[in-house]
């Protein structure tokens, strides 16, 4: 591994924003899915959440650009798991929906665990993921339409949320654990060994301080 691989995921694993992430309800448009998960990796967003769509899902690889490697996508049988799931984790969960209580989306504080909850175009948040959100927040609109692409306005949101967590010097501190950060690591670093590695249910072996696997010895024949 050259010097600077090892420094870009590094400098990478470092801004990661585990205590932020997205979840989609009902998301089904590969193109959209895809784009979501290239802002998360924008914004530092290591893991996204996605409820099984009930329509035929098939993945797009294209707009993600290769995002999707440095993005884990959690899938749940239901909202209602996602939702629960992620509030045992010590999110709150907002979700992008017009109501009475909305709130516009600069007014949140994002520099606390939040999980941007987000529905399908046309249908929405369901009704039950509404109810259950902690709050919900709008991007104000200028114009004769009423609603964003779901895959922009989780942009201008994140961007919002990416703005906050840069001013409070989030972004400058390790947020990962030490394990995690040696998992990712590893991931980044050797793809295809760390699969083979998955695969038998193995530990990662041991990496030099280039980054490089350290070789172990074949066992002496007795």
């Amino acid at each position: 591994m050259t010097p600077e691989r090892m420094a870009k995921i590094k400098t990478v694993l470092a801004r990661r924003q585990p205590d932020l992430t997205l979840l989609t309800d009902q998301v089904h448009k590969p193109r959209n899915i895809a784009a979501l998960v290239r802002t998360c990796d924008a914004v530092g967003i290591g893991r996204m959440h996605a409820v099984q769509p009930q329509k035929s899902y098939r993945p797009f690889n294209g707009t993600a650009k290769g995002s999707q490697q440095w993005v884990e996508v959690q899938m749940h049988e239901s909202v209602e798991h996602g939702v629960q799931h992620l509030k045992e984790q010590g999110f709150a969960v907002v979700a992008a929906h017009w109501s009475e209580r909305a709130q516009d989306y600069r007014e949140w504080d994002f520099c606390q665990p939040t999980a941007l909850l987000l529905g399908a175009e046309r249908m929405g948040v369901s009704d039950w993921a509404a109810e259950q959100a902690d709050a919900h927040l709008v991007v104000p609109m200028m114009g004769m339409v009423s609603s964003l692409n779901v895959s922009v306005a989780a942009g201008i949101i994140l961007q919002e949320a990416q703005t906050q967590r840069w001013r409070n010097g989030l972004y400058e501190q390790m947020r990962l654990s030490d394990s995690e950060f040696e998992r990712l690591f590893f991931e980044w670093a050797h793809p295809r060994v760390a699969a083979s590695y998955k695969k038998m249910g193995l530990p990662y072996p041991e990496l030099d301080a280039e980054g490089d696997i350290v070789p172990h010895p074949l066992p002496a024949n007795g």
